[in-house]
């Protein structure tokens, strides 16, 4: 195992449906890599696997910073660690913007409710939406909502954040401040895992581009490799589709 998050021989079936298959992936520590592909390439599978919200068999093996993600005590040590951010948000509804942000610290980590309240004053402040704090969600745009739910992962301190096409449930106006947040945290340290179709996002803040067909690595290479030298006929395709549109 070769990488700070490293998979080996992935496969995951929706009965008879392959969604994975056999896929093989280290990411470094502090690397930020942007997944990328058609809808239903198995994006967004690949990624919630990696914290166990998709299960997946033996021989197929994640292991993340030395434990192996698995059914049992580990995956709690693992979801810990491993921030996860939507398309949906999924905040609380019946809690303020800045309890949504405390609960976590306070469940999971046994932090005071004054260590964890200042800590989300902080994050809020930190994504910019500090006045919100006393507001429930409904009254929030879906950008500022969704900046809510990037501060609530940031409170677990994790080591790994995954990002499920966080901007694809937003009106276009207001995906630039969600891209804004994601770009500031880039370069902090704390590892990224992105599925995205923002590729001018994905071309300008990653380390490395992965792009997936039909539940495969198609192809994978920095920025300017995908982006101006693809080498794979698939990811040619989807490019000249995508970029062009």
């Amino acid at each position: 195992m070769d990488g700070f998050v490293s998979i080996r021989n992935l496969d995951k079936f929706y009965g008879g449906f392959h969604a994975l298959k056999g896929i093989n992936l280290d990411v470094a520590e502090g690397e930020v890599v942007c997944v990328v592909g058609p809808s239903g390439s198995g994006k967004s599978t690949l990624i919630r696997c990696i914290n166990h919200l998709e299960s997946f068999t033996k021989p197929s093996e994640i292991v993340v910073d030395g434990t192996a993600v698995a059914p049992g005590k580990s995956l709690s040590t693992i979801r810990a660690e491993v921030g996860m951010v939507f398309q949906s948000f999924n905040l609380f509804p019946h809690l303020s913007v800045r309890r949504n942000v405390m609960l976590a610290p306070m469940r999971v980590r046994g932090r005071s409710a004054k260590e964890a309240g200042e800590q989300a004053d902080a994050l809020l402040k930190r994504v910019g939406i500090a006045e919100q704090a006393g507001k429930f969600p409904k009254h929030l745009s879906g950008g500022q909502q969704q900046r809510v739910a990037i501060a609530r992962a940031l409170a677990m301190e994790p080591r790994v954040l995954l990002f499920d096409e966080p901007t694809s449930a937003l009106d276009p106006e207001m995906v630039g401040e969600v891209l804004d947040v994601m770009k500031s945290l880039a370069g902090t340290g704390v590892t990224m895992i992105v599925v995205t179709h923002e590729m001018g996002f994905a071309r300008q803040v990653a380390d490395r581009v992965i792009f997936m067909d039909s539940g495969e690595i198609i192809e994978t290479g920095t920025p300017e490799d995908i982006f101006s030298n693809p080498k794979e006929a698939r990811t040619q395709n989807f490019l000249g589709a995508v970029l062009n549109h």
